[in-house]
């Protein structure tokens, strides 16, 4: 058989044998290098790795030259339409639609899309997840064009979105207690309303509760404050209180931005990590990208409290900056795992990127394959404390990505991890189980036409981009703003 005989968005019934040649399986706490062997899986578990299995099957999957890999955990995963593309080239954010000016606060924010394309741009995302081997994922979504904050509503849609795509998902609603501001040109200052910042907080700590277990276990709550200069004492103290008592992850972006640490220095004196540090507010359960802006006190402290990097390594790349280091923080004990936090959400190619920025920051120190392999499956797994899933073994989660290593481009083959990762693109992703479930084969998704939703989701970004002018200082023109790499040829 062969994995078009599989149908799309079911799971196989009975025990499925997937043969390759190479398959990343997972022995004595360690993930191993599995040549010629075979995974069997059956209804949402993996049962056997090892060698060929002597005992019967329903199906036996001959996949050749392919490596079977966990599926990753995206621990920043873009679920909007990137806006963040629109600061690669262009700038300042002051200057370009990522601050509010003034004029436009005073006029009243107002959501920038339908509650449809809300719903639309999560689907989407999760399906462009799925290509490139992401089997998990918690979401993250710009606020920039937002009334104030992420809704209950749209998030019922995205925990639906999921499970008819199959996605393993951890959801909530960003919620905030403030917004910067820019007051004149590079002036920003930050703008507080605790209230509505606690009210989104009690509306994401009830979604949590009601949506742990949907989708037969696909969908599991987390609490997403949305950064940390616009989050207040009160909101981050309540927060990490529910998250102890219902035992939910916890995202929070700091350390992450020169915005930031201004801000931060400004209203409370000293960095993000050390202000949380004094009230407590560090933990096991707190996941924060990105660190770029560290200090490193702030490394030793999260050291101390067991806080996890989700390390998004090519859009900070494509900046000019990168984490310092990630050799570094794994000296020091601190569990890193992988984001992708833009377009296209490849972790492949993030996997290229910290290992080069990696070796480039720590020299000769360095940093092997394996340990960013590990960070985007293990190091993901472990922040959510989840033992099964980031690996392939007898009783793990068939969460798997199938990568086609039969391409020429990939010969020769030396390592099948080295080769997959040096190639630098997950777009040999060929297949997805999540859950045992086949979501993806052959750029298909099961759930969503994903040609249309393509054309879709640039119309909606263009939609987006139109409005650019109302939100940003000065309100120039998007031509002004976003000037072509070249200038449009103009006939005589």
């Amino acid at each position: 058989m062969t994995l078009s005989d599989l149908v799309l968005g079911r799971r196989p019934e009975g025990r499925t044998a997937l043969s390759a040649r190479w398959i990343v399986a997972h022995e004595n706490g360690r993930h191993r290098l599995l040549t010629d062997g075979e995974i069997v899986i059956e209804g949402q578990e993996v049962v056997y790795a090892g060698p060929r299995f002597p005992g019967e099957v329903a199906r036996r999957i001959e996949l050749g030259d392919m490596l079977v890999s966990p599926g990753f955990v995206d621990l920043d995963a873009l679920s909007d339409i990137d806006t963040t593309v629109l600061t690669i080239d262009y700038g300042p954010g002051w200057a370009t639609g990522r601050v509010w000016p003034r004029s436009y606060v005073e006029r009243g924010p107002y959501e920038m899309y339908t509650p449809e394309q809300l719903v639309f741009q999560k689907r989407f995302a999760f399906a462009q997840l799925l290509l490139s081997g992401v089997t998990s994922a918690l979401p993250i979504a710009s606020l920039f064009y937002r009334e104030w904050a992420e809704t209950v509503a749209e998030f019922e849609g995205a925990a639906d979105a999921a499970g008819d795509l199959g996605l393993r998902v951890w959801l909530g609603p960003a919620y905030r207690s403030g917004g910067m501001v820019c007051e004149a040109p590079g002036v920003l200052e930050p703008i507080f309303d605790e209230a509505r910042g606690l009210k989104g907080l009690e509306d994401a700590i009830a979604f949590a509760g009601r949506i742990a277990g949907r989708h037969e276990g696909l969908v599991q709550g987390m609490l997403a404050p949305d950064r940390v200069e616009t989050s207040t004492l009160a909101l981050l103290q309540r927060t990490m209180a529910a998250s102890a008592e219902m035992g939910l992850p916890v995202r929070l972006h700091m350390a992450q931005g020169k915005m930031e640490r201004q801000t931060v220095a400004r209203l409370h004196g000293t960095t993000a990590p050390q202000w949380m540090a004094r009230h407590g507010l560090l933990n096991e359960r707190l996941i924060a990208p990105h660190a770029v802006q560290a200090e490193p006190e702030d490394l030793d402290l999260y050291a101390k409290h067991g806080v996890t990097i989700a390390h998004c390594p090519l859009v900070y790349a494509r900046g000019g900056e990168y984490l310092n280091s990630f050799r570094r923080c794994r000296d020091l004990g601190i569990r890193i795992g992988m984001g992708t936090d833009t377009t296209p959400p490849d972790m492949v190619l993030n996997m290229a990127v910290a290992l080069m920025t990696g070796r480039i920051a720590a020299g000769e120190a360095g940093l092997s394959t394996a340990e960013v392999f590990d960070a985007a499956t293990l190091g993901g797994a472990d922040a959510l404390g989840r033992s099964d899933i980031g690996r392939l073994q007898p009783g793990s989660k068939a969460d798997i990505a199938i990568f086609d290593l039969s391409d020429p481009r990939f010969a020769p083959t030396v390592d099948p991890v080295q080769s997959l990762i040096f190639g630098a693109t997950g777009r040999v992703t060929r297949a997805v189980f999540v859950d045992g479930r086949l979501s993806m084969r052959d750029g298909e998704v099961a759930g969503i036409d994903i040609k249309a939703a393509r054309r879709q989701a640039q119309a909606q970004f263009d939609g987006l981009v139109a409005k650019y002018p109302e939100r940003s200082w000065g309100h120039p023109s998007v031509e002004t703003m976003f000037p072509p790499t070249y200038p449009h040829w103009k006939a005589d």
